[in-house]
């Protein structure tokens, strides 16, 4: 995904948690950052960023503990979504 993808999570999730020192790796959920509340603020973002949803079977927890991993998460679904036919209309 862009460097523009991970700065905007990045700014999403510094925002939210100001003064904390934020790295690509680090993990927001185990070091009591976040919550359940905001996993499904991090889930509508993301949709919001690339513009398609996240699919029930990427609801893990594992896709948004770090900057690293939403990034993935948001690179893996809009290659995806690249690659579906468009709805014929």
């Amino acid at each position: 995904m862009t460097d523009t993808t991970r700065t905007e999570l990045r700014q999403f999730v510094e925002r939210r948690f100001a003064g904390i020192e934020l790295r690509d790796d680090t993990d927001i959920f185990s070091l009591g950052y976040a919550n359940s509340l905001f996993s499904m603020e991090l889930v509508l973002f993301i949709e919001q960023l690339i513009q398609t949803q996240v699919p029930s079977e990427e609801l893990s927890l594992d896709n948004f503990r770090t900057i690293d991993a939403m990034t993935a998460l948001a690179g893996r679904l809009a290659a995806a979504d690249q690659r579906q036919p468009a709805e014929l209309g």
